[in-house]
């Protein structure tokens, strides 16, 4: 394949079918993942660390495993960005501080790494983040803005906002992400691309986060489809995580099965949300596509109240136990917002965390019962569309921190639900926004299924960043 400009549009499924047939190379998707990435990432920001050398050796040695007929595992020479808190050997783990030494490279992979490494991924390098993944927008005293792909001017979100960034300009096929909060869900509906949080404890995690149980791996793509693939892979078992079920899923097996016949519940708002006009609009004509589909969708909502106060507690404390170590003068080099969360939880008591355990508890109960009526719970991914990039809220919001623009993310990260937000069309300012898919715990393959079924029906996959016909550009130049 001698035109490797289109190369960024190809998703993980159709180069595996490219490799298999001869008609294009890994050190040919590999070599034009970079040249996306030189061309494009000085607008976005997407990247903290890049090991050209490392990449390209990892992709010849795909490429002669396919010309000798013996490809390994699931992503054999498929591009993967790996954000920033993932552990990974040989490349410095610096979580997006400055507190962290660079110069110290990490000395084993984390699960999920791990696993790419076993199945032949192609890693491309890490992904910005947040200070320690504690804010829903990406930016850092660090490494600075991440910016989005659909207009530099607003946010890419976070705190896996880097990986949705080059998910969407095509620089990574694959990425990974983390969710304690939203931190998935949130950049996949601003920057217009499938995004998953997994059920809690479905894919294994070293190592423990400092935020317990709210967070969670999860997969990125341009396609839920490779999601599901990517997720096939995240979730093999790991020794280091002993809470991840014994018991495998297939995620892949049962995909283009549809929505026919399920009970749906539609809850446009919980009940206590305003929500962008324009968004409302796009999630009701995307619920209607279900219905379309053959899904019986009834309009309801889950019947709890803002968990909000509750989430604050449990995540702000995670911040506070992740800093528990780090002196005066250190905290001086960090995001001053963090700081200030950290503080206020430090004021904490025991009994604080024991009442948010409590109403987390009764969160569960409640969407587990709901569950016995509904076997997919649909949303606003977001209430809002991308706002000014470098503020942690957007200029004007009557509340301080990031959780207040986000209250359909976090009460599934309380719970360990499955949850997914999947594009479904854009604002007439030209900026994404995303449905939400929940389940009950353990449906993950169910969330898949349905993420796959509504993207089937109205795909949107053929619409990429204006931002990316620069790189065409570039890149025509490079091979002229």
């Amino acid at each position: 394949m001698s035109d490797t400009s289109h190369i960024g549009e190809l998703t993980a499924t159709q180069m595996l079918e490219l490799y298999d047939s001869g008609g294009l190379s890994p050190v040919e998707v590999a070599q034009a993942s970079l040249d996306q990435i030189e061309a494009l990432d000085e607008k976005v920001n997407a990247w903290c660390y890049l090991d050209p050398e490392t990449t390209l050796t990892a992709a010849r040695r795909s490429e002669e495993r396919w010309r000798n007929g013996q490809p390994m595992g699931l992503l054999d020479g498929v591009p993967v960005a790996i954000k920033d808190m993932f552990m990974t050997r040989g490349w410095p783990n610096t979580k997006g501080s400055h507190i962290v030494d660079a110069a110290q490279l990490g000395e084993d992979d984390g699960p999920a790494v791990a696993a790419l490494r076993r199945h032949g991924a192609v890693p491309m390098g890490r992904t910005t983040t947040p200070e320690f993944g504690w804010k829903g927008v990406t930016d850092t005293p660090r490494y600075g803005i991440t910016r989005n792909p659909w207009d530099p001017d607003k946010t890419a979100g976070g705190s896996s906002g880097g990986s949705s960034a080059a998910v969407a300009l095509g620089m990574s096929a694959l990425a990974l992400g983390t969710d304690a909060g939203g931190s998935v869900r949130i950049p996949a509906g601003f920057c217009g691309h499938p995004g998953l949080k997994p059920t809690q404890g479905r894919a294994p995690i070293w190592p423990a986060s400092p935020f317990g149980f709210l967070a969670h791996p999860g997969p990125m793509a341009w396609t839920v489809e490779d999601c599901a693939l990517l997720m096939q892979v995240m979730a093999e078992q790991d020794y280091r995580d002993p809470t991840l079920p014994a018991d495998p899923v297939d995620y892949l097996a049962g995909l283009g099965d549809g929505v026919r016949g399920l009970h749906v519940a539609f809850s446009p708002r919980f009940g206590w949300v305003d929500v962008d006009p324009e968004i409302a609009a796009l999630v009701a004509e995307a619920v209607r596509v279900f219905e379309e589909l053959g899904a019986h969708v009834e309009e309801v909502d889950p019947g709890f109240d803002d968990p909000l106060e509750s989430f604050g507690r449990l995540f702000y404390g995670g911040a506070a136990n992740a800093l528990r170590d780090v002196d005066a003068k250190q905290r001086q080099r960090m995001d001053p917002a963090l700081i200030e969360v950290v503080e206020q939880a430090e004021k904490l008591s025991m009994l604080d965390y024991q009442a948010a355990m409590n109403e987390r508890a009764a969160l569960n109960e409640r969407m587990s019962r709901f569950h016995q009526r509904y076997d997919l719970l649909l949303t606003p991914a977001l209430p809002i569309p991308a706002f000014k990039a470098g503020l942690e809220v957007p200029e004007g919001w009557p509340h301080k921190r990031w959780p207040t623009w986000t209250p359909f993310t976090y009460p599934f990260n309380m719970t360990g639900q499955p949850a997914m937000s999947v594009p479904c069309g854009f604002t007439r300012a030209g900026l994404p926004a995303g449905l939400q898919i929940v389940a009950a715990r353990h449906q993950d393959a169910l969330v898949l299924q349905a993420g796959h079924a509504y993207q089937s029906a109205r795909p949107l996959t053929d619409r990429r960043p204006e931002l990316c016909s620069l790189a065409d550009y570039a890149q025509g130049d490079r091979h002229d």
